[in-house]
C-alpha cells in the first residue's frame, strides 16, 4: 500500500518559535534558582512589542524582560523591543491538585516512534527540522548578509508499506534580505543544504521561495504566540497530538511531561523489537496522579500481543507525575534548547525521553524470556 506523507518544520526565527524561545528561556531561568518553580508563561510578538504574560509561582529572581531581549538578540533581531509583562502567581485551586504530586490538568497525551535510522521518527519531519538548522548555522556563520531569521520547509515522502521509498518534494521558504535575488541563494540551499543532507536531489522536486519574493518576515510580516506550533514540536502529524502546547511550562504540566513519557514508552518498545511502530496515549484527571487511561496501538507491527505489551507497559513504567519528573529528571533540562527544531527525536541533546536502551533491554528480556 502507497500513501504520501507530508511534515513542515520552521526556521528559528520564525515569530511562533521566537515566542516558545522567550516562554522556555524564562522557564529555565525559573528552574535553575528554584525547582519547585511553577511557570505556566506565555509570550506574543507583533511588529517591535513583545508580550510576556501567565502564572509564575518562584522563588527565582529572574528579568523576564532581559531574557527576552537576549533570546530575540541571539536568534538575530537586533532591533529594540517594547516588553509587556502581566505575570501573575499560579491559581491556588490548580495548586491544591499539583501539591498532592496529581495532574496539573485534565487532558490526553501521545507518544510516538517508528523502526527506522532517523531517530525512531517520521523522515520528511527530521529532515524538513534538520533543512532549517543547516540553514540557520549558515546563516549565522557565512552568508549574514543574504539571510534574514525567518523560514519555512516542507517535505513531502513516498511510503510503501510503511517504508520510506522516494523524498517527492522538498519546499523551502527562507527570508533574504533587501536587495537578495532568488539566483543568490537558490544554489546555496541546493548545494550547501540539500545536497549535503541527502545523497541524491536529481529526482526531487524543488521549490525554494515559490512566491518569488520573501524579504518580509518574522513578527514584522506576522505575529506569534507560544505554542501555535504543537505539530512541528513533536510528529508531523503522522501521530495524534493530545493539544496541549509545551514551551513556558514546568514539569507539573502533564501536557509536556507525559507527552515527553509517552514517547520514552513508545520509543522503548520499538527499540526492544515488540513493535515497529508504536504509539502509546495516556489521559488524566486534574489532581489525580494515576491516569485515567492508557492506551497501546502498535498499528498491526506487534510481535506479541497489544495486551501483553500494555501489561509489561504497566509493570515497568510509572505514569504518576511526579514520577515521571522523578524518572526523566525534567527540572533539569535545558528547554529553551528544545523550543526550536522539536520536542522529540532530539537525541543529539542526550534527553532522557531519548534514552531507553536500558528500558528497551528489560523489555526485550522478557520477550525473550
Amino acid at each position: 500500500m502507497e500513501k504520501i506523507i507530508t511534515c513542515e518544520s520552521v526556521f528559528r526565527g520564525h515569530p511562533d518559535k521566537v515566542c516558545d524561545q522567550i516562554s522556555d528561556a524564562i522557564l529555565d531561568a525559573c528552574l535553575k534558582q528554584d525547582k519547585n518553580s511553577r511557570v505556566a508563561i506565555e509570550c506574543a510578538i507583533k511588529d517591535n512589542e513583545v508580550w510576556l504574560f501567565g502564572e509564575i509561582t518562584t522563588n527565582a529572581i529572574v528579568n523576564y524582560s532581559l531574557i527576552a531581549k537576549r533570546v530575540l538578540l541571539d536568534i538575530g533581531y537586533k532591533e529594540t523591543f517594547i516588553i509587556r509583562e502581566t505575570i501573575s502567581r499560579q491559581s491556588n485551586d490548580i495548586a491544591l491538585g499539583v501539591d498532592k504530586e496529581g495532574a496539573g490538568d485534565q487532558g490526553m497525551m501521545y507518544g510516538y516512534a517508528e523502526n527506522n535510522n532517523y531517530g525512531y521518527m517520521p523522515v520528511p519531519l527530521m529532515l524538513a527540522h534538520d533543512i532549517g538548522k543547516r540553514i540557520d548555522i549558515l546563516r549565522k556563520t557565512k552568508y549574514p548578509h543574504l539571510f534574514g531569521a525567518d523560514g519555512k520547509c516542507q517535505v513531502t515522502a513516498t511510503y510503501t508499506n510503511d517504508k520510506l521509498t522516494r523524498i517527492n518534494t522538498i519546499v523551502v521558504s527562507a527570508q533574504t534580505l533587501e536587495g537578495v535575488s532568488i539566483e543568490e541563494i537558490k544554489p546555496i540551499i541546493i548545494d550547501e543544504v540539500l545536497s549535503y543532507l541527502l545523497n541524491g536531489i536529481d529526482d526531487i522536486k524543488i521549490l525554494i521561495n515559490p512566491t518569488g519574493v520573501f524579504v518580509k518576515g518574522g513578527p514584522y510580516a506576522d505575529s506569534g504566540l507560544t505554542g501555535r506550533k504543537i505539530i512541528v514540536d513533536t510528529y508531523g502529524g503522522v501521530a495524534r497530538h493530545g493539544g496541549g502546547a509545551f514551551s513556558g511550562k514546568d514539569p507539573s504540566k502533564v501536557d509536556r511531561s507525559t507527552a515527553y513519557y509517552c514517547r520514552y514508552v513508545a520509543k522503548s518498545i520499538v527499540v526492544a523489537g515488540l513493535a515497529s511502530r508504536c504509539e502509546v496515549g495516556v489521559s488524566y484527571s486534574i489532581g489525580i496522579a494515576e491516569p485515567v487511561s492508557i492506551s497501546i496501538n502498535t498499528f498491526g507491527t506487534a510481535t506479541i500481543p497489544e495486551e501483553q505489551i500494555k501489561e509489561l507497559v504497566l509493570k515497568h513504567f510509572d505514569f504518576k507525575p511526579k514520577s515521571i519528573i522523578e524518572e526523566l529528571h525534567l527540572k533539569d533540562v535545558n528547554y529553551e534548547a528544545l523550543a526550536s527544531y522539536g520536542h522529540i527525536g532530539r537525541e543529539e541533546l542526550n534527553v532522557p525521553w531519548e534514552c531507553v536502551d536500558e528500558k528497551a533491554k528489560v523489555l526485550r528480556s522478557i520477550q525473550e524470556a
